[in-house]
């Protein structure tokens, strides 16, 4: 069976892990990110999400990469994270996550769907945040709220094609875009350990390996699915 991945932001964290869970079975890897995924045969498409008309530079690379296959699994992984509220911060921040989350998502299954053999799936990772709140990540919580709305509307445009949709909710896992953020706080560190059923942070490969199976599974069409080691409520 001829399978392809075309996932975004897969140079890191849970996007890189499940490039090569994917690839480790066969399937080809098209990544879309600003930057590489050094993943050996996987091929790199350079895109900045946010900058408007990005999918005219990547549409006929897609188009060849998705001719002929089986099965192509579309991974909406990439996201931003900047700190805003509601009351303050600048608007920017609020356009460059929305970009990358809900319209070059869009944008993408625009150029892929209609190509996409019976089979495949479109599997959006969202976020604990994406059905609760924190202070203080305004923009991100708004995108990944939006994202719900994405994957169940997708599901229901899409039925009887022979293409599900899944939306993926991460708990606190272990990723550059986290340690990142809370660099030169440990404090922070071990507070977010401390909220997960068992103490800890999860890993990307924890994550990759549920975006598999939902990817894997039509019976999962139009759910949301949380992957948060039973995190605490607070």
């Amino acid at each position: 069976m001829r399978e392809l991945l075309v996932i975004t932001g897969a140079s890191t964290g849970i996007g890189f892990a499940t490039a090569k869970l994917f690839h480790a079975r066969g399937a080809r890897v098209v990544n879309i990110s600003r930057n590489r995924c050094e993943l050996e045969g996987a091929v790199n498409l350079t895109a900045d999400m946010t900058v408007p008309g990005f999918e005219r530079n990547v549409e006929t690379a897609l188009l060849e990469a998705v001719a002929g296959c089986d099965r192509v699994a579309l991974v909406h992984n990439s996201s931003t994270m900047e700190k805003d509220t509601a009351d303050a911060g600048s608007l920017d921040v609020l356009r460059r996550a929305l970009d990358v989350g809900v319209v070059g998502a869009t944008a993408l299954n625009r150029i892929l769907i209609p190509k996409m053999p019976k089979g495949s799936s479109v599997v959006y990772v969202g976020s604990t945040l994406s059905e609760k709140a924190v202070p203080g990540q305004y923009s991100y919580v708004v995108v990944k709220h939006a994202m719900v709305g994405m994957m169940r509307a997708t599901c229901q445009d899409l039925l009887g094609r022979g293409v599900h949709t899944v939306l993926v909710c991460p708990g606190v896992t272990d990723t550059e875009l986290l340690r990142k953020r809370v660099e030169g706080n440990p404090e922070t560190l071990e507070v977010l350990r401390s909220i997960t059923g068992e103490g800890r942070l999860i890993l990307p490969d924890e994550i990759a390996q549920v975006i598999v199976f939902s990817a894997d599974h039509p019976v999962l069409n139009g759910t949301v699915v949380h992957a948060n080691l039973g995190q605490k409520e607070r």
